[in-house]
Protein backbone atom coordinates (compact mmCIF):
# COMPACT_ATOMS: atom_id res chain seq x y z
CA UNK A 1 0.00 0.00 0.00
CA UNK A 2 1.23 3.50 -0.92
CA UNK A 3 2.19 5.82 1.93
CA UNK A 4 -0.01 8.48 0.26
CA UNK A 5 -3.09 6.32 0.82
CA UNK A 6 -2.68 6.92 4.56
CA UNK A 7 -4.27 9.86 6.32
CA UNK A 8 -1.97 12.62 7.56
CA UNK A 9 -2.36 11.49 11.18
CA UNK A 10 -1.69 7.83 10.28
CA UNK A 11 1.45 8.78 8.35
CA UNK A 12 2.59 11.02 11.23
CA UNK A 13 2.26 8.05 13.63
CA UNK A 14 4.35 5.82 11.36
CA UNK A 15 7.06 8.48 11.15
CA UNK A 16 7.01 8.94 14.92
CA UNK A 17 7.26 5.17 15.44
CA UNK A 18 10.28 5.13 13.05
CA UNK A 19 8.49 2.74 10.67
CA UNK A 20 8.93 5.34 7.93
CA UNK A 21 11.50 8.14 7.56
CA UNK A 22 10.50 11.67 6.60
CA UNK A 23 12.55 11.37 3.40
CA UNK A 24 10.63 8.20 2.46
CA UNK A 25 7.30 9.98 3.05
CA UNK A 26 8.36 13.02 1.01
CA UNK A 27 9.78 10.85 -1.80
CA UNK A 28 6.50 8.89 -1.91
CA UNK A 29 4.60 12.17 -2.37
CA UNK A 30 6.99 13.41 -5.07
CA UNK A 31 6.76 10.07 -6.92
CA UNK A 32 2.96 10.11 -6.73
CA UNK A 33 2.87 13.66 -8.13
CA UNK A 34 5.20 12.70 -10.95
CA UNK A 35 3.04 9.68 -11.83
CA UNK A 36 -0.35 11.42 -11.72
CA UNK A 37 0.20 15.04 -12.69
CA UNK A 38 -0.25 14.53 -16.43
CA UNK A 39 -3.80 13.36 -15.77
CA UNK A 40 -4.76 15.68 -12.91
CA UNK A 41 -2.62 18.88 -13.06
CA UNK A 42 -3.08 19.68 -9.35
CA UNK A 43 0.20 21.58 -8.99
CA UNK A 44 1.59 24.83 -10.35
CA UNK A 45 4.97 24.41 -8.61
CA UNK A 46 6.67 21.32 -7.13
CA UNK A 47 9.68 22.07 -4.91
CA UNK A 48 11.49 18.72 -5.07
CA UNK A 49 14.88 19.98 -3.93
CA UNK A 50 13.50 22.15 -1.13
CA UNK A 51 11.19 19.39 0.14
CA UNK A 52 13.95 16.77 0.34
CA UNK A 53 16.28 19.22 2.12
CA UNK A 54 13.52 20.11 4.57
CA UNK A 55 12.80 16.38 5.11
CA UNK A 56 16.33 15.87 6.43
CA UNK A 57 16.02 18.86 8.79
CA UNK A 58 12.67 17.66 10.13
CA UNK A 59 13.97 14.11 10.62
CA UNK A 60 16.79 15.45 12.83
CA UNK A 61 14.29 17.44 14.92
CA UNK A 62 12.04 14.38 15.32
CA UNK A 63 15.05 12.25 16.33
CA UNK A 64 16.24 14.73 18.96
CA UNK A 65 12.73 15.21 20.36
CA UNK A 66 12.25 18.84 19.22
CA UNK A 67 9.25 17.89 17.05
CA UNK A 68 6.67 15.61 18.63
CA UNK A 69 3.38 16.74 17.05
CA UNK A 70 1.05 14.58 14.90
CA UNK A 71 1.99 16.34 11.62
CA UNK A 72 5.79 16.16 12.03
CA UNK A 73 7.34 14.92 8.78
CA UNK A 74 4.04 14.78 6.86
CA UNK A 75 4.11 16.24 3.29
CA UNK A 76 1.63 19.05 2.53
CA UNK A 77 0.55 21.05 -0.52
CA UNK A 78 -0.26 24.76 -0.26
CA UNK A 79 -2.80 26.62 -2.39
CA UNK A 80 -0.97 29.03 -4.66
CA UNK A 81 -2.46 32.20 -3.11
CA UNK A 82 -0.51 31.81 0.16
CA UNK A 83 2.92 33.39 0.28
CA UNK A 84 5.85 31.03 0.64
CA UNK A 85 9.28 32.63 1.03
CA UNK A 86 11.48 32.20 -2.07
CA UNK A 87 8.95 29.81 -3.64
CA UNK A 88 6.80 30.89 -6.58
CA UNK A 89 3.39 32.23 -5.51
CA UNK A 90 1.36 33.02 -8.63
CA UNK A 91 -2.34 32.89 -7.66
CA UNK A 92 -2.46 30.86 -10.91
CA UNK A 93 -2.26 34.16 -12.80
CA UNK A 94 0.02 35.35 -15.57
CA UNK A 95 0.39 38.69 -13.78
CA UNK A 96 2.31 37.00 -10.92
CA UNK A 97 4.18 34.47 -13.08
CA UNK A 98 7.59 35.29 -11.51
CA UNK A 99 6.59 36.39 -7.99
CA UNK A 100 8.67 34.92 -5.14
CA UNK A 101 7.58 36.43 -1.81
CA UNK A 102 10.05 37.61 0.82
CA UNK A 103 8.02 36.10 3.66
CA UNK A 104 5.75 33.14 4.42
CA UNK A 105 2.05 33.29 5.30
CA UNK A 106 1.33 32.86 9.02
CA UNK A 107 -0.82 29.73 8.55
CA UNK A 108 1.93 28.09 6.46
CA UNK A 109 4.54 29.06 9.06
CA UNK A 110 2.40 27.46 11.75
CA UNK A 111 2.40 24.24 9.70
CA UNK A 112 6.17 24.39 9.34
CA UNK A 113 6.50 24.85 13.11
CA UNK A 114 4.43 21.68 13.46
CA UNK A 115 6.98 19.88 11.26
CA UNK A 116 5.00 19.55 8.02
CA UNK A 117 7.04 19.48 4.80
CA UNK A 118 5.84 21.71 1.92
CA UNK A 119 5.88 19.78 -1.35
CA UNK A 120 4.66 22.54 -3.63
CA UNK A 121 1.88 24.95 -4.60
CA UNK A 122 -1.47 23.82 -5.95
CA UNK A 123 -3.43 25.03 -8.94
CA UNK A 124 -6.50 27.22 -8.42
CA UNK A 125 -8.93 29.47 -10.21
CA UNK A 126 -7.04 32.67 -11.01
CA UNK A 127 -7.00 34.86 -7.86
CA UNK A 128 -9.52 32.39 -6.36
CA UNK A 129 -12.22 33.70 -8.72
CA UNK A 130 -14.13 30.71 -9.96
CA UNK A 131 -15.76 27.45 -8.92
CA UNK A 132 -14.14 24.97 -11.30
CA UNK A 133 -10.31 25.51 -11.42
CA UNK A 134 -10.66 26.16 -15.14
CA UNK A 135 -9.65 29.85 -15.03
CA UNK A 136 -6.01 29.15 -14.07
CA UNK A 137 -3.32 30.55 -16.37
CA UNK A 138 -1.46 27.23 -15.91
CA UNK A 139 -4.07 24.88 -17.33
CA UNK A 140 -7.18 23.23 -15.93
CA UNK A 141 -7.20 20.78 -13.03
CA UNK A 142 -9.19 17.57 -13.55
CA UNK A 143 -11.31 15.62 -11.09
CA UNK A 144 -9.50 12.43 -9.90
CA UNK A 145 -12.82 10.52 -9.91
CA UNK A 146 -13.43 11.27 -13.58
CA UNK A 147 -10.96 13.40 -15.52
CA UNK A 148 -13.73 14.63 -17.87
CA UNK A 149 -15.19 16.56 -14.91
CA UNK A 150 -14.06 19.62 -12.94
CA UNK A 151 -12.68 19.30 -9.40
CA UNK A 152 -14.57 22.40 -8.25
CA UNK A 153 -12.87 25.57 -7.10
CA UNK A 154 -11.22 27.75 -6.35
CA UNK A 155 -9.17 25.31 -4.17
CA UNK A 156 -9.56 22.63 -6.85
CA UNK A 157 -5.83 21.84 -7.03
CA UNK A 158 -5.60 21.24 -3.26
CA UNK A 159 -8.71 19.01 -3.21
CA UNK A 160 -7.67 17.07 -6.33
CA UNK A 161 -4.15 16.53 -4.92
CA UNK A 162 -5.63 14.96 -1.75
CA UNK A 163 -8.23 12.91 -3.66
CA UNK A 164 -5.60 11.63 -6.13
CA UNK A 165 -3.39 10.68 -3.13
CA UNK A 166 -0.54 12.92 -4.25
CA UNK A 167 -0.31 14.36 -0.73
CA UNK A 168 -2.04 13.39 2.54
CA UNK A 169 -3.37 16.92 3.12
CA UNK A 170 -3.39 20.46 1.77
CA UNK A 171 -4.33 24.03 2.67
CA UNK A 172 -7.03 25.90 0.79
CA UNK A 173 -8.79 29.23 1.17
CA UNK A 174 -12.55 29.84 1.26
CA UNK A 175 -14.16 33.13 0.21
CA UNK A 176 -17.57 31.84 -0.90
CA UNK A 177 -17.22 28.05 -0.63
CA UNK A 178 -13.79 27.51 -2.19
CA UNK A 179 -12.81 24.78 0.28
CA UNK A 180 -16.20 23.12 0.81
CA UNK A 181 -17.47 22.94 -2.80
CA UNK A 182 -14.34 21.32 -4.33
CA UNK A 183 -14.11 19.03 -1.26
CA UNK A 184 -17.64 17.91 -2.14
CA UNK A 185 -16.77 17.37 -5.84
CA UNK A 186 -13.54 15.50 -5.05
CA UNK A 187 -14.84 13.33 -2.21
CA UNK A 188 -12.53 14.76 0.48
CA UNK A 189 -13.11 16.63 3.74
CA UNK A 190 -12.56 20.39 4.14
CA UNK A 191 -13.21 22.93 6.90
CA UNK A 192 -13.81 26.65 6.55
CA UNK A 193 -13.23 27.99 10.11
CA UNK A 194 -14.94 30.96 11.76
CA UNK A 195 -13.76 34.26 10.25
CA UNK A 196 -10.71 35.44 12.21
CA UNK A 197 -9.65 32.00 13.51
CA UNK A 198 -6.77 31.46 11.05
CA UNK A 199 -4.53 34.41 10.20
CA UNK A 200 -4.92 35.91 6.71
CA UNK A 201 -1.40 37.36 6.86
CA UNK A 202 0.34 36.27 3.67
CA UNK A 203 -2.89 35.20 1.97
CA UNK A 204 -3.19 37.20 -1.27
CA UNK A 205 -6.54 38.87 -0.75
CA UNK A 206 -9.64 38.39 -2.87
CA UNK A 207 -12.53 39.51 -0.62
CA UNK A 208 -10.97 40.64 2.65
CA UNK A 209 -14.20 40.52 4.70
CA UNK A 210 -14.85 36.93 3.56
CA UNK A 211 -11.46 35.14 3.09
CA UNK A 212 -10.46 32.31 5.42
CA UNK A 213 -7.74 29.64 5.21
CA UNK A 214 -8.65 26.07 6.12
CA UNK A 215 -7.52 22.41 5.91
CA UNK A 216 -8.36 19.82 3.23
CA UNK A 217 -7.73 16.14 4.02
CA UNK A 218 -9.10 12.61 3.77
CA UNK A 219 -11.11 12.63 6.97
CA UNK A 220 -12.44 14.68 9.89
CA UNK A 221 -9.65 13.62 12.28
CA UNK A 222 -7.04 15.05 9.91
CA UNK A 223 -8.95 18.29 9.41
CA UNK A 224 -9.38 18.87 13.17
CA UNK A 225 -5.68 18.13 13.76
CA UNK A 226 -4.53 20.48 10.97
CA UNK A 227 -6.91 23.25 12.03
CA UNK A 228 -5.48 22.99 15.55
CA UNK A 229 -1.99 23.49 14.07
CA UNK A 230 -2.76 26.49 11.82
CA UNK A 231 -5.18 28.45 14.05
CA UNK A 232 -3.53 31.19 16.10
CA UNK A 233 -3.92 34.78 17.21
CA UNK A 234 -1.86 37.04 14.96
CA UNK A 235 -1.35 40.76 15.56
CA UNK A 236 -0.36 41.13 11.89
CA UNK A 237 -3.96 40.38 10.89
CA UNK A 238 -6.43 43.07 12.01
CA UNK A 239 -9.39 40.67 12.23
CA UNK A 240 -7.54 37.87 14.06
CA UNK A 241 -9.44 36.70 17.15
CA UNK A 242 -7.62 35.72 20.34
CA UNK A 243 -9.35 32.42 21.16
CA UNK A 244 -8.65 30.02 24.01
CA UNK A 245 -10.72 27.12 22.60
CA UNK A 246 -8.49 25.88 19.78
CA UNK A 247 -8.22 22.25 20.90
CA UNK A 248 -10.38 21.05 18.02
CA UNK A 249 -9.30 17.42 18.36
CA UNK A 250 -11.26 17.27 21.66
CA UNK A 251 -14.41 17.25 19.53
CA UNK A 252 -13.50 13.95 17.82
CA UNK A 253 -16.16 12.08 19.76
CA UNK A 254 -18.66 9.63 18.29
CA UNK A 255 -21.62 11.03 20.18
CA UNK A 256 -24.44 13.26 18.88
CA UNK A 257 -27.07 12.24 21.43
CA UNK A 258 -29.36 15.23 22.07
CA UNK A 259 -27.64 17.42 19.47
CA UNK A 260 -30.19 19.62 17.69
CA UNK A 261 -29.72 19.67 13.93
CA UNK A 262 -31.75 21.90 11.60
CA UNK A 263 -32.20 21.40 7.84
CA UNK A 264 -33.25 24.59 6.01
CA UNK A 265 -36.26 23.89 3.76
CA UNK A 266 -34.79 26.52 1.42
CA UNK A 267 -31.79 24.19 0.82
CA UNK A 268 -34.03 21.33 -0.42
CA UNK A 269 -36.01 23.23 -3.07
CA UNK A 270 -35.56 24.01 -6.75
CA UNK A 271 -32.17 23.45 -8.36
CA UNK A 272 -31.08 20.64 -6.03
CA UNK A 273 -30.22 17.40 -7.83
CA UNK A 274 -32.53 14.57 -6.59
CA UNK A 275 -29.55 12.23 -5.99
CA UNK A 276 -27.83 14.89 -3.87
CA UNK A 277 -31.06 15.51 -1.95
CA UNK A 278 -31.59 11.84 -1.10
CA UNK A 279 -27.91 11.44 0.00
CA UNK A 280 -28.23 14.50 2.29
CA UNK A 281 -31.49 13.27 3.85
CA UNK A 282 -29.96 9.78 4.28
CA UNK A 283 -27.03 11.39 6.17
CA UNK A 284 -29.53 13.25 8.38
CA UNK A 285 -31.26 9.91 9.12
CA UNK A 286 -27.94 8.37 10.17
CA UNK A 287 -27.39 11.17 12.67
CA UNK A 288 -30.97 10.78 13.87
CA UNK A 289 -30.33 7.04 14.49
CA UNK A 290 -27.37 8.08 16.67
CA UNK A 291 -29.62 10.19 18.87
CA UNK A 292 -29.55 13.64 17.25
CA UNK A 293 -32.78 15.65 17.03
CA UNK A 294 -33.25 16.51 13.34
CA UNK A 295 -35.95 18.79 11.92
CA UNK A 296 -36.59 21.07 8.96
CA UNK A 297 -37.02 24.84 9.37
CA UNK A 298 -37.29 28.04 7.31
CA UNK A 299 -33.97 29.90 7.14
CA UNK A 300 -35.02 32.59 4.66
CA UNK A 301 -32.97 35.07 2.59
CA UNK A 302 -31.18 32.25 0.71
CA UNK A 303 -32.08 33.72 -2.71
CA UNK A 304 -30.43 37.04 -1.74
CA UNK A 305 -27.09 35.50 -0.71
CA UNK A 306 -25.59 35.18 -4.21
CA UNK A 307 -26.33 38.74 -5.44
CA UNK A 308 -25.13 40.20 -2.10
CA UNK A 309 -21.96 38.08 -2.17
CA UNK A 310 -20.99 38.96 -5.74
CA UNK A 311 -21.48 42.68 -5.12
CA UNK A 312 -19.35 42.64 -1.92
CA UNK A 313 -16.68 40.19 -3.18
CA UNK A 314 -16.25 41.97 -6.53
CA UNK A 315 -16.07 45.37 -4.84
CA UNK A 316 -13.33 44.13 -2.51
CA UNK A 317 -11.55 42.38 -5.38
CA UNK A 318 -11.44 45.53 -7.50
CA UNK A 319 -9.80 47.32 -4.57
CA UNK A 320 -7.43 44.48 -3.60
CA UNK A 321 -6.25 43.79 -7.15
CA UNK A 322 -5.44 47.42 -7.89
CA UNK A 323 -1.91 46.74 -6.51
CA UNK A 324 -1.04 44.46 -9.45
CA UNK A 325 0.10 47.00 -11.99
CA UNK A 326 3.38 45.75 -13.46
CA UNK A 327 5.53 48.33 -11.65
CA UNK A 328 7.33 46.64 -8.73
CA UNK A 329 6.81 42.95 -9.44
CA UNK A 330 4.96 40.52 -11.66
CA UNK A 331 4.11 40.77 -15.33
CA UNK A 332 4.83 43.97 -17.26
CA UNK A 333 3.85 44.43 -20.91
CA UNK A 334 6.81 44.58 -23.29
CA UNK A 335 5.64 47.53 -25.39
CA UNK A 336 3.99 50.68 -24.10
CA UNK A 337 3.94 54.43 -24.85
CA UNK A 338 3.58 56.04 -21.41
CA UNK A 339 2.90 55.14 -17.77
CA UNK A 340 -0.89 55.04 -18.15
CA UNK A 341 -0.58 52.82 -21.22
CA UNK A 342 1.82 50.51 -19.32
CA UNK A 343 -0.68 50.07 -16.47
CA UNK A 344 -3.53 49.45 -18.88
CA UNK A 345 -1.69 46.95 -21.10
CA UNK A 346 0.01 45.09 -18.22
CA UNK A 347 -3.32 44.52 -16.47
CA UNK A 348 -5.18 43.69 -19.69
CA UNK A 349 -2.58 41.10 -20.70
CA UNK A 350 -1.86 39.82 -17.16
CA UNK A 351 -5.41 39.14 -15.91
CA UNK A 352 -7.72 36.47 -17.33
CA UNK A 353 -11.36 37.09 -18.45
CA UNK A 354 -13.07 36.01 -15.17
CA UNK A 355 -10.81 38.27 -13.06
CA UNK A 356 -11.39 41.21 -15.43
CA UNK A 357 -15.15 40.60 -15.25
CA UNK A 358 -15.13 40.76 -11.44
CA UNK A 359 -12.82 43.79 -11.27
CA UNK A 360 -15.16 45.67 -13.64
CA UNK A 361 -18.26 44.61 -11.68
CA UNK A 362 -16.58 45.74 -8.46
CA UNK A 363 -15.47 49.07 -9.88
CA UNK A 364 -19.03 49.65 -11.14
CA UNK A 365 -20.75 48.99 -7.78
CA UNK A 366 -18.24 51.23 -5.98
CA UNK A 367 -18.57 54.10 -8.46
CA UNK A 368 -20.29 57.36 -7.67
CA UNK A 369 -24.07 57.08 -7.95
CA UNK A 370 -24.11 53.29 -7.63
CA UNK A 371 -22.41 52.81 -4.24
CA UNK A 372 -25.66 53.26 -2.25
CA UNK A 373 -27.81 51.33 -4.73
CA UNK A 374 -25.59 48.26 -4.80
CA UNK A 375 -22.68 48.05 -2.34
CA UNK A 376 -24.43 49.58 0.67
CA UNK A 377 -27.56 47.54 0.00
CA UNK A 378 -25.48 44.34 -0.23
CA UNK A 379 -23.89 45.10 3.17
CA UNK A 380 -27.39 45.49 4.67
CA UNK A 381 -28.43 42.14 3.19
CA UNK A 382 -25.25 40.61 4.66
CA UNK A 383 -26.31 41.85 8.12
CA UNK A 384 -29.81 40.37 7.64
CA UNK A 385 -28.33 36.99 6.61
CA UNK A 386 -26.19 37.00 9.76
CA UNK A 387 -29.32 37.74 11.84
CA UNK A 388 -31.22 34.86 10.17
CA UNK A 389 -28.40 32.49 11.15
CA UNK A 390 -28.28 33.92 14.70
CA UNK A 391 -32.01 33.17 15.04
CA UNK A 392 -31.47 29.64 13.71
CA UNK A 393 -28.57 28.96 16.10
CA UNK A 394 -30.70 30.07 19.05
CA UNK A 395 -32.59 26.84 18.38
CA UNK A 396 -30.07 24.49 16.67
CA UNK A 397 -26.49 23.37 17.38
CA UNK A 398 -25.74 22.53 13.75
CA UNK A 399 -27.32 23.29 10.37
CA UNK A 400 -27.19 20.45 7.83
CA UNK A 401 -27.48 20.68 4.06
CA UNK A 402 -25.74 20.04 0.73
CA UNK A 403 -22.35 21.57 -0.07
CA UNK A 404 -23.34 21.99 -3.73
CA UNK A 405 -26.60 21.56 -5.69
CA UNK A 406 -25.09 18.97 -8.05
CA UNK A 407 -22.08 16.70 -8.34
CA UNK A 408 -19.06 17.85 -10.39
CA UNK A 409 -20.10 19.17 -13.84
CA UNK A 410 -18.20 18.29 -17.00
CA UNK A 411 -15.23 20.42 -18.08
CA UNK A 412 -16.33 23.51 -20.05
CA UNK A 413 -19.99 23.42 -18.98
CA UNK A 414 -19.72 26.06 -16.24
CA UNK A 415 -17.52 28.52 -18.11
CA UNK A 416 -20.03 28.68 -20.94
CA UNK A 417 -22.67 29.84 -18.43
CA UNK A 418 -21.12 32.03 -15.67
CA UNK A 419 -24.49 32.59 -13.95
CA UNK A 420 -24.93 28.84 -13.58
CA UNK A 421 -21.38 28.66 -12.16
CA UNK A 422 -22.20 31.37 -9.62
CA UNK A 423 -25.40 29.52 -8.60
CA UNK A 424 -23.27 26.47 -7.80
CA UNK A 425 -22.16 28.28 -4.63
CA UNK A 426 -25.69 28.91 -3.36
CA UNK A 427 -25.32 26.73 -0.22
CA UNK A 428 -21.83 27.85 0.76
CA UNK A 429 -21.84 31.61 0.24
CA UNK A 430 -24.11 32.52 3.19
CA UNK A 431 -21.61 30.90 5.58
CA UNK A 432 -18.91 33.37 4.46
CA UNK A 433 -21.27 36.35 4.57
CA UNK A 434 -22.12 35.48 8.18
CA UNK A 435 -18.50 34.57 9.13
CA UNK A 436 -19.54 31.07 10.29
CA UNK A 437 -17.60 27.77 10.33
CA UNK A 438 -18.59 25.03 7.86
CA UNK A 439 -17.36 21.55 6.96
CA UNK A 440 -17.91 19.44 3.85
CA UNK A 441 -17.45 15.67 3.93
CA UNK A 442 -18.39 12.79 1.59
CA UNK A 443 -21.85 11.31 2.11
CA UNK A 444 -22.48 9.23 -1.01
CA UNK A 445 -22.02 8.79 -4.76
CA UNK A 446 -24.25 9.60 -7.72
CA UNK A 447 -25.13 7.14 -10.51
CA UNK A 448 -22.04 8.29 -12.48
CA UNK A 449 -19.68 7.44 -9.61
CA UNK A 450 -19.05 11.06 -8.57
CA UNK A 451 -18.92 12.05 -4.88
CA UNK A 452 -21.68 13.93 -3.06
CA UNK A 453 -20.73 16.28 -0.22
CA UNK A 454 -22.58 16.92 3.05
CA UNK A 455 -22.23 20.40 4.56
CA UNK A 456 -22.51 21.04 8.31
CA UNK A 457 -22.64 24.66 9.50
CA UNK A 458 -22.00 25.86 13.06
CA UNK A 459 -22.45 29.09 14.97
CA UNK A 460 -19.48 31.49 15.26
CA UNK A 461 -16.57 29.89 17.16
CA UNK A 462 -18.49 26.60 17.46
CA UNK A 463 -16.27 24.49 15.17
CA UNK A 464 -16.35 21.73 17.77
CA UNK A 465 -20.08 21.18 17.14
CA UNK A 466 -19.61 20.58 13.41
CA UNK A 467 -16.47 18.48 13.97
CA UNK A 468 -18.37 16.26 16.45
CA UNK A 469 -21.36 15.84 14.13
CA UNK A 470 -19.11 15.23 11.09
CA UNK A 471 -16.97 12.69 12.99
CA UNK A 472 -20.08 10.82 14.16
CA UNK A 473 -21.50 10.66 10.64
CA UNK A 474 -18.15 9.61 9.17
CA UNK A 475 -18.13 6.59 11.47
CA UNK A 476 -21.25 5.27 9.71
CA UNK A 477 -19.66 4.72 6.29
CA UNK A 478 -16.52 3.83 4.38
CA UNK A 479 -15.66 6.13 1.52
CA UNK A 480 -14.02 4.62 -1.56
CA UNK A 481 -10.77 5.88 -3.15
CA UNK A 482 -10.77 7.97 -6.32
CA UNK A 483 -10.28 6.36 -9.72
CA UNK A 484 -6.82 7.92 -10.16
CA UNK A 485 -5.72 6.75 -6.69
CA UNK A 486 -6.93 3.21 -7.41
CA UNK A 487 -5.25 3.12 -10.85
CA UNK A 488 -1.90 4.13 -9.39
CA UNK A 489 -2.24 1.66 -6.52
CA UNK A 490 -3.08 -1.21 -8.91
CA UNK A 491 -0.17 -0.28 -11.20
CA UNK A 492 2.23 -0.25 -8.24
CA UNK A 493 0.97 -3.66 -7.10
CA UNK A 494 1.36 -5.05 -10.64
CA UNK A 495 4.89 -3.61 -10.91
CA UNK A 496 5.85 -5.10 -7.53
CA UNK A 497 4.49 -8.53 -8.48
CA UNK A 498 6.27 -8.34 -11.83
CA UNK A 499 9.66 -7.55 -10.28
CA UNK A 500 9.15 -10.26 -7.62
CA UNK A 501 8.38 -12.78 -10.41
CA UNK A 502 11.50 -11.75 -12.31
CA UNK A 503 13.62 -12.48 -9.25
Amino acid sequence: MSLMSLTAVELGKKIKAKEVTVTEAVTAALDAIEAKEKKVNSFVTVDREGALKRAEEVQKMIDDGTLTGPLAGVPVAIKDNMCTKDLLTTCSSKILYNFKPMYTAEAVENLEKAGAVIIGKTNMDEFAMGSTTETSAYGITRNPWNTEHVPGGSSGGSCAAVAAEEVPFALGSDTGGSIRQPSSFCGVTGIKPTYGTVSRYGLIAYGSSLDQIGPIAKDVTDCATILEAIASYDTKDSISVNRDDLKFTEALVDDVKGMKIGIPKDYLGDGLDPEVKSAILAAADELKKKGAVVEEFDLGLVEYAIPAYYVIACAEASSNLARFDGVKYGYRTKEYTDLHNMYKKSRSEGFGPEVKRRIMLGSFVLSSGYYDAYYLKALRVKALIKKAFDDAFAKYDVILGPAAPTTAPKLGESLSDPIQMYLGDIYTISVNLAGLPGISLPCGMDKNGLPIGLQLIGDCFKEKNIIRAAYSFEKTRNHPRSTIAEEYSNKNTADTNKSAGAQ
